[in-house]
């Protein structure tokens, strides 16, 4: 295009731009206010939520199910477990005192053995060639 043209064109772009802006800023509305900020002169209609709840666990995950009543048989069954957790634990602390191993999680630790060095070792042989077929 001959530079005369495009002098036209620019000019035409400049024009419509300026006068957007100008027209944007004639058009816009008078000084708005920040969020939080009140209406000067009105007072704000105080909103109160009749059936409003607090955000719980319970609302969000459900409400708790309650565990079933033992019988008498698996309450004694239950009682009779903790008994005999608690004489293991005084059964391995009483070896602890003495010193000996109280059961396989004291067992002594044996390390694996070191390895040995070999004398020079032929070197891995390269992967097979895959050809792949012409397309």
């Amino acid at each position: 295009m001959p530079r005369p043209v495009l002098q036209v064109v620019a000019a035409g772009l400049v024009t419509a731009c300026l006068g957007a802006f100008a027209l944007g800023a004639i058009t816009a509305p008078a000084r708005s206010r920040l969020p939080g900020e009140r209406v000067p002169g009105e007072a704000g209609q105080v909103l109160e939520a009749q059936e409003a709840k607090p955000l719980t666990d319970e609302r969000i995950i459900g409400a708790a199910q309650e565990e079933p009543e033992l019988t008498p048989e698996e309450q004694a069954r239950l009682e009779e477990e903790k008994k005999a957790k608690a004489e293991a634990a005084a059964l391995a602390k009483a070896e602890a005192e003495k010193g000996a191993p109280a059961g396989p999680e004291s067992a002594p630790v044996i390390a694996p053995p070191a390895p040995t060095e070999k004398a020079e070792t032929a070197p891995a042989p390269p992967p097979p060639k895959i050809e792949e077929p012409v397309f």
